[in-house]
């Protein structure tokens, strides 16, 4: 569920492939994007009753909360009725702050209290805990498309960053392939990397240079209210700025569960360089 985000439409695509029978659920009605064959319904996860007829015939469910503020649900409501429909695994996306800001009620105590249910839910059960995403990089797209400006705070502090599709080729793997049940998986990207060297990054996938603008921890916490709440503003800024060891190390999970090396953000920026022209 979430068939429609970041991770969402690499899932759908990496299942499709893979010859599985897959339903698509988000909140709206379109099917853009939806390969063809993949079944795809409209559901309010809020209303837990209403995603009966989705979860019939189904036996895995990958779900996350999209970020969790704009329409809170309750995990344990979902996993009952989707048990109850004979669904017997769950993979379900939390997020690396759930251990490493354990004082943060945005970033810990609610994803541990989700965490919490999910392995109490009497089904098999993954856990995927990725960092930062590249794709964090499409707030940059406006002003690189009309003034190839990037303006960012922390310029030069260095965080491993996970491409999306990553995370949706471990979900892909942990929905379809057994020996994964109990498991944690923390998703990074291979090496750190800094807010300018994406700016660079983009500039030369781009063929023109990208002005790096740095703002203060004020001027970004303004900018970043007008979208997130306080609590989620407080706690990015602070990983942003002052990342514990934990949350600056490489993780090799991506690498066991999937054979290769995670992909890097040049890779992610010109797969998607489109968003920036």
């Amino acid at each position: 569920m979430g068939a429609t985000g970041n991770v969402g439409r690499p899932l759908v695509q990496a299942l499709a492939e893979a010859g599985e029978q897959v339903t698509a659920v988000s909140r709206g009605v379109s099917d853009a994007g939806v390969p063809e064959g993949v079944r795809h319904a409209q559901a309010d996860m809020t209303d837990p009753e209403s995603l009966r007829p989705v979860f019939d015939g189904a036996d895995a469910l990958f779900l996350h909360d999209g970020g969790g503020s704009a329409h809170p649900f309750s995990p344990q409501d979902i996993l009952d009725v989707a048990k109850a429909g004979g669904v017997g695994r769950v993979v379900w996306l939390s997020s690396q702050g759930v251990v490493t800001r354990t004082q943060s009620s945005s970033h810990g105590d609610v994803g541990r209290s989700r965490e919490d249910a999910v392995r109490q839910s009497g089904m098999d059960w993954t856990i995927l805990r990725p960092g930062g995403f590249h794709s964090n990089a499409y707030a940059w797209a406006g002003s690189i498309r009309t003034g190839r400006t990037v303006a960012a705070p922390f310029g030069d502090v260095g965080l491993p960053t996970v491409d999306p599709a990553d995370i949706a080729g471990v979900a892909a793997t942990t929905l379809r392939e057994d020996g994964h049940t109990g498991r944690f998986y923390e998703l990074t990207g291979p090496d750190l990397g800094t807010p300018r060297q994406r700016a660079e990054a983009i500039g030369d996938a781009l063929g023109e240079p990208i002005r790096f603008i740095e703002q203060t921890r004020e001027e970004a916490r303004a900018q970043m209210l007008q979208f997130m709440p306080e609590l989620v503003v407080e706690t990015t800024l602070d990983i942003l700025g002052e990342p514990t060891l934990a949350e600056q190390r490489i993780s090799p999970d991506v690498e066991r569960v999937l054979g290769r090396t995670p992909r890097t953000f040049a890779d992610w920026v010109q797969r998607h360089i489109a968003a920036f022209r």
